[in-house]
């Protein structure tokens, strides 16, 4: 039970940590929320709550792995570089 816990926990983490990086990344390119759902093939609204890290209020977002894929196109990034899942990103930002 504790292990499944911590799971939850490191998942929700990894979610907002994905949305925090998909508002720097627009934010770094002068996009518009609208512009990257767009170009990404999604809804807006589903974009707005994946900066949020959710996909529907009170849980973690889940996007598929195209959506994933058509998120890093529009970034112009490798999908591993989009996840960031070292934490190398949001280490060199603080140094």
């Amino acid at each position: 039970m504790e292990r499944e816990k911590n799971n939850t926990l490191d998942y929700r983490d990894c979610s907002q940590r994905l949305g925090y990086r998909l508002r720097d990344l627009r934010r770094e390119r002068g996009l518009s929320q609208e512009s990257v759902a767009h170009r990404a093939g999604i809804a807006l609204y589903t974009y707005q709550k994946f900066e949020k890290g959710e996909s529907k209020p009170g849980t973690p977002m889940n996007p598929t792995y195209h959506t994933l894929l058509s998120l890093a196109w529009v970034f112009d990034l490798p999908v591993t570089e989009l996840l960031d899942l070292d934490g190398t990103t949001a280490r060199n930002r603080r140094e």
